[in-house]
């Protein structure tokens, strides 16, 4: 058995096809089928059903793929440390973004980053936190931007700022702020299940009056919908308050202290090296803020995951 070897089945496991398992791996299909055939007579077991369209992984391959990832995490965090590779941030990463910060906080430091560090590549992907999670454990991203804490032993979080809720509703509403325990469950407006500011949201209203669950729910990702129907009149949400522009000012108001925040953060897996990297991504979305988005004692953190 080979690191090599191990690197195969995984890339195969992934994309379910030899030709572009063998094209991820720079190989030639004849040379990732044999490795892998090899590897199949060494073990004694079938880890791939060829007679699948797409391949499909065997209940045992399922196995020793889960462990070959880890063992490739691992290889990789020691190559990584005798190779100095924690001091470099050249190369091509794998970013996991969720869909409730990538249009706002992606364009505020990306223009900076892009052209103070030319030999970094960044490929983006919006991702829900399940999946950010999930991708970081089976090395199919390098580092997410999500909201903490995951309370995940498995994930490493690198807190970055904490972004206020604002109320965003009916522009009759005659308080210049809100209280958190004022709001209605009935009216709120939620994204759907799956998202995890739609459990911020739920977190931050679970002890308001008010019967239910709301009436509506919104099917979608997209803060920007959920702010189209209240400006039909259809109810009240909450927003991030990067998402603010100069069109919803009529229809924002700020909590009374304390304000409930989110944590937003960089988070990787634990064997994730490159301390450089994260470094120069902290500093860069930091000093894209305004700085009212720095904890202070009018702030609360919401946790929201249920473990």
């Amino acid at each position: 058995m080979t690191l090599q070897q191990l690197r195969y089945i995984v890339a195969l496991d992934n994309l379910r096809h030899f030709g572009e398992a063998a094209e991820a791996c720079m190989v030639t299909q004849p040379t990732l089928t044999m490795q892998l055939k090899k590897l199949e007579d060494e073990m004694g077991v079938l880890l791939f059903d060829r007679s699948r369209s797409p391949v499909k992984t065997t209940p045992t391959g399922i196995l020793v793929v889960q462990h070959a990832r880890k063992m490739l995490m691992e290889a990789d965090k020691l190559f990584g440390e005798i190779n100095g590779i924690h001091t470099q941030i050249e190369g091509k990463f794998r970013l996991g973004v969720i869909p409730t910060l990538a249009p706002y906080l992606l364009p505020q430091f990306l223009p900076n980053f892009l052209k103070a560090y030319t030999e970094t590549e960044l490929d983006i992907r919006e991702m829900q936190t399940s999946h950010i999670i999930e991708a970081l454990k089976e090395n199919r991203i390098d580092i997410g931007l999500l909201v903490t804490p995951l309370e995940d032993s498995d994930i490493r979080e690198i807190p970055i700022f904490n972004e206020p809720f604002l109320f965003y509703g009916p522009t009759s509403h005659s308080l210049d702020e809100i209280e958190v325990e004022t709001l209605p469950m009935d009216g709120l407006l939620l994204l759907e299940e799956g998202h995890c500011f739609r459990s911020q949201m739920l977190e931050i209203c679970r002890h308001n009056h008010g019967s239910g669950i709301p009436r509506l729910h919104y099917l979608s990702g997209s803060i920007e919908a959920l702010k189209a129907l209240v400006r039909r009149g259809l109810g009240y949400t909450l927003v991030p308050a990067l998402s603010a522009n100069d069109g919803d000012q009529q229809y924002l108001r700020k909590f009374k202290s304390p304000v409930p925040t989110r944590e937003v953060s960089l988070v990787v897996h634990h064997s994730f090296v490159r301390e450089r990297l994260l470094e120069v991504l902290r500093t860069t979305i930091s000093e894209s803020l305004p700085p009212e988005f720095e904890q202070n004692e009018s702030f609360y953190k919401i946790r929201w995951r249920q473990m």
